[in-house]
């Protein structure tokens, strides 16, 4: 069993992927998906610093493309098969064997439960939802309903429209028409070449639609950014905020979808959680993706000139995203040992940046939302080889990570990179560490169908007890002291790449699941006797989620007393997805007493 691919997930191939990053190969040619045993392995992103007024070819969708698009098909007046899939999910909550079948409450979308009998419950679901568990909305968005165009949700009836693709034409997007009524904005001439066209913008315009003028910039991150470009760094044309791509299983479709983050019913870049520059969502088929935005800086303000005018006026004014903590007081230079006793003193509470509260869960990790969520990364020993991410893993104090057993290869050198949210390009707030000793548990055993004893901490090289600094974006997280009540919601997060898995998410993602009762995850028909006290199962619930992305030695963390406590590492599993196979995680509470010995005795 290559334990290094078992990646914990969910997905069901049919629905839509969530959004991941792209990526390029060594040669810069898009990297095909590939679907493994346990992950999902999609195009992730290189994230380059191209301007839109540099020697970038542009990517252009054409009439050819878009006739060929899998999404623009025939209306279908049948049940779309996501509604279907949601509804098939009641089995995952069954496995939960909660206390009372109302506790959790298994409806969505604001459905009330009522338990009928023991065994059983009803959901009183609110207009216009429906279904067992309120799961199935109203299928406004029918695939092909908008012909060659997005279909987006909005406020009032009809509830949705039509936004089509250049050379398309409204209403319903059928109608071809090329360059009438010219698409060129800001006096573009639109130039036919049979069924496509391309717009020949006046000086100091450029986009596709010519849309984007000469101060069309942003300033600091980009979260003050109100412009009008709308295409990815690599020419990719953004979704429109209200698609039904991101918002179908997020965002009750009768909410307004205007809000103070810039964001609504347009396909302009924004910067609404924190990112480093502006970025949007785009679709390759039926996967939901994101990148940044092929949108310039603004230069830099200058002083006063001889002539006594002041610089033009900025189009755009930068705000704080977060306030930033006070400086300690100090009476002078403090010491290594000061330094590392006045860090981290406490745990398991995140200062994010800013979430995107509106967008379905797990398509962003927001900056500094999960701060003790490492990356662990090997090469050969003593080699010049690159290290490659091979595990995750999580900071427990400023020198320990804990991690997953059979992640450890003590023939490589390691190291691990914490407080940053991808893998594929430089962030000024990432720390990397070297690992100075791999200790794997005693009783740490493989077999053909189990992992035990699978947990290891990593002692991290630094100077009297100080390794990683705390920032916004490195925090610990807090150790358990007690069992947890089966049905919690926990949240698992990682890159789903390891080394024999060169496909993955460069930016971390995360999903919520559930945690399962220990005595139906231990039934016949589910793992049985593999199972014993050390491990404990988890599965996700939400009608139609596709994936989750979970890396081995990753951390599961559930909320106690509005802390975050890291209870479970990601082990192993039965395939992806697979019913009655959950994840199986390494149940930290079990090793309390070997954590704190082996780190007290590794000063």
């Amino acid at each position: 069993m290559k334990l290094k691919l078992l990646l914990l997930c969910l997905f069901l191939a049919a629905l839509f992927c969530k959004a991941e990053p792209k990526k390029k190969d060594k040669n810069g040619h898009d990297n095909e998906e590939v679907h493994g045993q346990r992950g999902r392995h999609g195009n992730h992103g290189r994230h380059g610093n191209h301007s839109r007024h540099g020697m970038k070819k542009i990517k252009r969708m054409k009439y050819e493309d878009i006739i060929k698009d899998v999404f623009f098909v025939a209306e279908n007046t049948g049940d779309d098969e996501e509604d279907d899939d949601q509804g098939n999910q009641d089995w995952l909550f069954d496995l939960q064997d909660p206390d009372g079948k109302c506790n959790p409450n298994p409806c969505l979308n604001e459905g009330v439960c009522k338990e009928k009998g023991k065994r059983n419950y009803k959901c009183d679901c609110p207009k216009p939802f429906k279904g067992r568990r309120c799961q199935k909305g109203p299928k406004i968005c029918r695939m092909g309903l908008c012909g060659h165009g997005e279909c987006v949700l909005t406020s009032a009836s009809p509830f949705y429209e039509c936004k089509c693709k250049e050379p398309f034409q409204p209403p319903n997007c059928r109608r071809l028409s090329v360059c009438e009524p010219n698409p060129c904005r800001n006096g573009g001439k639109c130039i036919m070449d049979g069924n496509n066209f391309d717009c020949v913008c006046p000086e100091g315009f450029s986009g596709r639609f010519c849309r984007v003028g000469p101060n069309d910039c942003y300033l600091d991150d980009g979260e003050s950014y109100r412009g009008n470009v709308s295409e990815t760094d690599d020419g990719d044309d953004c979704l429109h905020w209200n698609s039904h791509f991101i918002l179908a299983h997020g965002v009750n479709p009768f909410k307004s979808f205007e809000d103070k983050d810039g964001l609504g019913p347009h396909n302009f870049c924004r910067n609404p959680d924190g990112e480093p520059k502006p970025w949007c969502f785009f679709r390759r088929g039926r996967r939901l993706l994101w990148d940044y935005c092929d949108v310039t800086p603004c230069p830099q303000p200058t002083t006063v000139g001889p002539t006594g005018v002041p610089p033009s006026p900025q189009p755009t004014s930068a705000k704080p995203l977060f306030t930033t903590l006070p400086p300690r007081p100090s009476a002078g230079p403090a010491s290594p040992t000061e330094a590392a006793a006045s860090q981290f003193l406490t745990c398991g509470v995140p200062q994010p940046k800013k979430a995107i509260t509106r967008i379905f869960g797990g398509l962003k990790v927001s900056p500094g939302a999960i701060p003790w969520q490492v990356s662990l990364q090997q090469k050969p020993k003593n080699s010049n080889l690159p290290y490659r991410h091979v595990c995750g893993g999580v900071l427990i104090k400023s020198c320990w990570v804990l991690t997953a057993g059979h992640c450890i290869d003590k023939s490589k050198d390691m190291q691990v990179l914490m407080g940053s949210l991808s893998l594929d390009k430089t962030d000024p707030s990432a720390q990397t560490l070297p690992v100075e000793n791999a200790i794997v548990h005693q009783r740490y055993r493989e077999t053909s169908g189990a992992v035990y004893n699978d947990i290891a901490l990593l002692r991290l090289r630094g100077t009297r007890g100080l390794c990683a600094n705390e920032t916004q974006f490195v925090k610990t997280a807090c150790l358990p002291d007690a069992q947890l009540p089966d049905g919690m919601e926990c949240t698992i997060s990682g890159w789903g790449a390891t080394e024999e898995s060169q496909y993955g998410s460069s930016h971390l993602l995360e999903a919520n699941v559930l945690l399962i009762n220990q005595g139906k995850c231990s039934e016949p028909a589910i793992y049985g006797s593999k199972l014993d006290s050390t491990m404990f199962c988890a599965g996700h619930l939400q009608g139609g989620v596709d994936s989750c992305q979970g890396d081995s030695g990753g951390p599961l963390t559930c909320k106690n007393n509005n802390s975050s406590v890291i209870y479970g590492l990601v082990s192993w599993g039965d395939q992806c997805g697979k019913q009655n196979s959950p994840g199986v995680y390494t149940r930290v509470t079990h090793y309390l007493d070997w954590i704190k010995s082996t780190i007290q005795s590794n000063p």
